[in-house]
């Protein structure tokens, strides 16, 4: 039989570790620079990133709102247009869709007709056309042009 031959490492076992791979610092030249973090600097990158974010959707969201707010006003304007466009004086039934002449006569009083300022020929009979308006399917009224504002 043959001895076996039995292996002695010529490093001093001061310096070898047991497990390499998990020392928490580099164990050989070439190895990789493992250095401590620091934590307030990775905090302070993760709140100045937050706030960038946050921020982007506050302001996205501002703008949504002011969207919003003058669709409200639009609707609004368009309510009080038609309350006195139905408050004045109208011969037929308006329909969806069609075009039609707001007036305001001379003795103030209006007037919602379906023949254009152009159309009336030699004299005209009101003070002036308010408005040319449209009917939506709402029942409320597109003001499509106006001389006045209907906020007096």
């Amino acid at each position: 039989m043959e001895e076996a031959k039995v292996f002695v490492n010529p490093i001093s076992p001061d310096k070898v570790a047991e497990a390499p791979g998990l020392l928490a610092y580099a164990h050989t030249a070439g190895g990789a620079v493992i250095r401590p973090e620091d934590k307030g600097k990775i905090t302070g990158r993760a709140v100045a990133a937050m706030r960038e974010q946050t921020d982007m959707q506050l302001s996205q969201l501002y703008k949504q709102m002011q969207l919003l707010a003058e669709q409200a006003t639009a609707i609004r304007h368009r309510v009080e247009v038609s309350e006195r466009i139905y408050s004045a004086q109208m011969s037929f039934e308006p329909v969806v869709g069609h075009t039609y002449y707001f007036y305001q006569r001379k003795n103030g009083t209006d007037l919602l007709s379906m023949i254009g300022p152009t159309e009336w020929g030699r004299k005209f009979p009101f003070e002036r056309c308010l408005a040319t308006v449209r009917m939506m399917a709402d029942h409320t009224w597109d003001v499509q042009y106006h001389e006045v504002s209907f906020n007096e």
